[in-house]
């Protein structure tokens, strides 16, 4: 059987794409194959974002926050984050909810298989398992198959490893998380916690890094159990949950497209913000794009607008920076944070400021370093 789209992999991006598809009535009945190695059965992770309107997800959004903490040795604040809300998304409510609603659709197929390769052909293309071949129109892939090579030259790693604690009696407020707090050691690169209430006897608590290696496992349950008990002033608590993972924040090319019957989406595609890591609303506005393109009978690659272009470019200079040590994370945030309002370095790191904001930005910041950073990524892009 040939099938009208195929998506490789069944993560945040794949499954966006997918539900996205099954709600677009001019799509929802194309025969589409879902492939992943993994069943996608546990709660392997937890999506953070802001938006100032509900979105599709609102219906399993775990919780929310309209006020967050910053904190360094420098500066402390807590944030009002003015039209944005921040909010949660659990991995597993997140597959659920979406194979569920697939579960009423009779033309989409979900396989279990590992993938091996991906290959454009003149009007299709085709993807191998290591038992099985298939073929569609199109093939949305957000497998790490086509991905850049990631160096120490070229790229940190934002790693973090993340702890649902709960405690007996109530020691947490629940209307304020903690964003950022960087008053501990910097020696491995830009290193803050970040903490969640979800109750007041409920939070997720995560150790976080920008850096170019990943720790020893112990070194995160080290901090964290120092941070708990020494920052947060817990001493008798469970652990119901834990998460680790591995981001690239890179200066390396993940291409959009591959031939023209292969799209790359999610982190494959570049969808995860270099300069801090978070995905689940760039993935929304890629397969939304998508989406509309298809509709109208168009290839569903896109080009990216100046503006995407100019973001690109912003991220990529504060990588630089970071890069080359000439000032630390901790340092960055901290002359943003204490200059601009929070609101306006969200919709900054959303990617939907207007260029006097982008000015206000970039005026809290030292001249010197981002210039030199920033001239040179100019002159990278044009080779």
């Amino acid at each position: 059987m040939k099938y009208d789209y195929i998506i490789a992999g069944s993560g945040c991006a794949g499954l966006s794409l997918l539900y996205r598809m099954l709600r677009e009535h001019t799509l929802q009945n194309k025969k589409i194959l879902v492939l992943d190695k993994e069943l996608k059965n546990t709660n392997d992770r937890t999506w953070c974002f802001w938006e100032k309107t509900p979105g599709l997800f609102e219906g399993i959004v775990h919780s929310k926050w309209n006020t967050l903490e910053f904190l360094s040795t420098d500066f402390e604040a807590k944030l009002e984050l003015g039209a944005y809300t921040y909010k949660m998304i659990q991995g597993i409510d997140f597959y659920e909810y979406v194979r569920n609603f697939a579960q009423n659709f009779t033309n989409v197929t979900f396989l279990q298989e590992s993938i091996v390769a991906i290959t454009s052909e003149e009007n299709s293309a085709t993807v191998k398992t290591e038992n099985n071949s298939y073929e569609g129109n199109y093939v949305f892939n957000s497998t790490s198959i086509f991905n850049p090579k990631i160096t120490v030259e070229n790229s940190l790693l934002q790693h973090f490893k993340g702890w649902v604690i709960k405690t007996e009696v109530p020691v947490f407020d629940p209307e304020v998380g903690r964003l950022m707090d960087f008053r501990l050691s910097q020696e491995n690169g830009a290193t803050f916690m970040y903490v969640l209430p979800t109750s007041t006897t409920a939070a997720l608590v995560e150790y976080t890094l920008f850096s170019p290696t990943v720790l020893e496992k112990e070194a995160y349950n080290v901090a964290l159990e120092n941070y708990i008990k020494n920052e947060l002033k817990i001493d008798k608590y469970v652990i119901s949950h834990e998460e680790f993972g591995v981001i690239p924040m890179s200066l390396a090319n993940f291409k959009k497209s591959i031939g023209k019957n292969i799209m790359n989406i999610g982190t494959a595609g570049g969808f995860t913000k270099a300069s801090s890591g978070y995905t689940f609303q760039f993935i929304q506005k890629d397969v939304s794009e998508i989406i509309s393109n298809l509709k109208l009978g168009k290839n569903p690659d896109l080009n990216l607008s100046f503006r995407d272009r100019v973001y690109n470019w912003y991220d990529r200079t504060l990588i630089a920076v970071l890069l080359s040590k000439k000032l630390t994370g901790a340092q960055v945030f901290t002359k943003m944070f204490q200059k601009i309002p929070a609101e306006t370095i969200l919709a900054f790191l959303a990617n939907e400021s207007t260029l006097l904001e982008d000015i206000s930005i970039m005026k809290s910041l030292p001249l010197k370093p981002f210039l030199t950073a920033g001239l040179k990524q100019l002159i990278y892009k044009k080779k």
